[in-house]
């Protein structure tokens, strides 16, 4: 867990995602359609990857990709992340994290 904070630190939007992932790219896409540069982190290609996927699954992140992190909180997957841009929230919540300024 200390491992993913330090990860998400200061960074306004941090995607955790695996290459081969359609829902992490549809994720980092339409978190890219409002403006926001998210900083993403490939799991598969990552020496760590398989401690950073663990620890995102004792998180409660079903399944581990795509883990959306805004403002330093991890929000959801994908089914969140849909949620709240349906209900008009995701903008919000990306704007109070400084990741768009519009």
């Amino acid at each position: 867990m200390d491992m993913i904070t330090s990860i998400v630190a200061e960074k306004p939007v941090v995607i955790f995602s695996k290459s081969t992932c359609c829902l992490s790219h549809s994720m980092t896409s339409l978190i890219r359609s409002f403006g926001a540069n998210p900083t993403i982190h490939e799991l598969d290609e990552m020496a760590n990857g398989q401690q950073i996927e663990s620890a995102l699954l004792q998180m409660g992140c079903q399944p581990s990709v795509p883990a959306v992190f805004i403002g330093q909180r991890f929000i959801g997957g994908s089914k969140k992340i849909m949620s709240l841009h349906v209900r008009n929230e995701l903008v919000p919540l990306l704007k109070n994290a400084g990741a768009i300024w519009i």
